[in-house]
């Protein structure tokens, strides 16, 4: 990858972006030497220039960004990074630097919790207690689901449709990963059909 780091005097601006949520997490800076720490280590480092030095994010907090993927823009000058965030990223606390209302792929989050209750079952987990059921179950659950929004929409409130959606979106995303289908197979084969 070839950045141009004499643009910023040796510093070029990292954007940090969750791998899972695509959100937005923090901005930060790295010289060449950060970089190279951070491709070789598989963990962000940036170059702090309140300190002057290099600093890995998570050092002193256990909060490492992980890195996914690297992607340098088109005039070489400023840098994208997928993490995986281990716990808050911003040193408040929050999820992201950045405040917002909510967070705006908070579906993908889900897939990611749903993915991690396979992993990881749990006796008093709601997925690891469909999943025992089996896809039938699975299956059958989303179509309730789906009959209940339907009617939600037809007969019910605006509250009463958002949570049967809500519903039937949750139970659709544990068949998909009872099926082991991602929503990134399923976000490209939407996109394919667009025209």
């Amino acid at each position: 990858m070839s950045i141009d780091f004499n643009k910023g005097e040796g510093l070029v601006p990292v954007i940090i972006q969750d791998f899972q949520s695509l959100e937005v997490l923090m901005l930060g800076y790295m010289n060449e030497e950060a970089f190279t720490k951070t491709e070789a280590e598989g963990k962000v480092t940036f170059y702090s220039r309140s300190k002057n030095r290099l600093w890995t994010k998570g050092e002193e907090s256990g909060n490492f960004l992980y890195v996914k993927s690297i992607a340098i823009d088109c005039d070489q000058d400023t840098i994208l990074i997928k993490a995986d965030p281990i716990g808050p990223t911003c040193h408040t606390g929050s999820r992201s630097c950045f405040s917002s209302e909510y967070n705006q792929n908070f579906i993908f989050k889900l897939e990611q919790i749903i993915a991690d209750r396979y992993a990881n079952p749990q006796e008093s987990s709601y997925v690891n207690r469909l999943r025992e059921k089996g896809l039938n179950k699975i299956a059958q659950k989303v179509g309730e689901e789906g009959v209940e929004t339907v009617i939600a929409a037809l007969n019910e409130t605006e509250f009463d449709f958002i949570n049967e959606s809500s519903d039937l979106v949750f139970h659709l995303l544990v068949l998909l990963r009872e099926k082991n289908v991602s929503l990134e197979k399923i976000a490209k084969n939407l996109e394919s059909r667009h025209k």
